[in-house]
């Protein structure tokens, strides 16, 4: 499994390595790859998103949230039991089937993307280095550096525009619980990453550097055994083509 935090696994026949990423970054690297364009069954890299990981809420939360007064940002926000269960089964080459989140209503919706096996998994999320557990099953970790007004503008775009929330309310989430949240949880985990990415997006000398390594690993031109997951333990990779899938984005 590749990740954007990282990760990988590999033998003589396949490699997966995971990387831990923001989003965006993940996004460009994707474009660059040509891996967009590409069917879902084929893919060679896939990407994955902590959001995905959310705890079913109870009534109590729930009514908390829609009112924007429940702590998204924090670690036991996310359902870490599942990520490790998720992260394991990609590891061994397994398709998977991620929950699908709505941020509308903060509930889980019934329906799920299947994820098939790849030889790059990119996992994005500002929490996925608070977890040792977690985070030693990456092979690559990369810290998106973004200024915290770009930080704060793309959110207020993003909960207005995407998730029809009053502003007034976004920036008081925000003051409450996002911001104390990254200095407390997200910054410190900083000093965990192999690779620290200024300007996010913007920064395309630091994103193609990456992409040459990917591309390094797809093409074989780094070892899979040392690019491989966990442990160096490894696992074919294995496409069924006659599924179907939907994609996280």
């Amino acid at each position: 499994m590749k990740t954007k935090g990282a990760q990988q696994q590999g033998n003589a026949q396949s490699a997966m390595d995971m990387r831990f990423i923001e989003s965006s970054v993940c996004e460009k690297i994707m474009e660059l790859l040509g891996q967009n364009k590409i069917d879902h069954h084929q893919r060679q890299v896939v990407i994955l998103s902590q959001d995905s990981f959310y705890k079913v809420l109870t009534a109590e939360q729930k009514a908390k949230a829609l009112k924007g007064q429940f702590n998204f940002d924090h670690p036991d926000a996310f359902d870490s039991d599942l990520i490790m269960q998720t992260l394991r089964k990609i590891l061994q080459g397994e398709t998977v089937q991620i929950p699908v989140y709505d941020f509308v209503t903060h509930s889980r919706k019934e329906e799920f993307v299947t994820v098939y096996p790849a030889d790059v998994v990119l996992f994005e999320g500002i929490l996925m280095f608070y977890s040792q557990e977690i985070r030693d099953l990456f092979q690559m970790k990369l810290f998106v550096d973004t200024d915290p007004d770009t930080r704060l503008s793309r959110r207020v775009l993003r909960d207005i525009g995407e998730r029809g929330r009053e502003l007034e309310q976004v920036l008081a989430q925000y003051i409450t619980f996002v911001k104390p949240a990254f200095e407390e949880f997200c910054l410190p985990t900083k000093k965990y990453a192999d690779v620290i990415i200024p300007r996010g997006a913007d920064n395309l000398v630091a994103i193609n550097l990456i992409v040459q390594h990917i591309q390094d690993i797809l093409n074989g031109g780094l070892s899979k055994r040392h690019n491989g997951c966990v442990n160096g333990h490894s696992t074919p990779r294995q496409r069924r083509t006659s599924e179907s899938s939907s994609r996280p984005h």
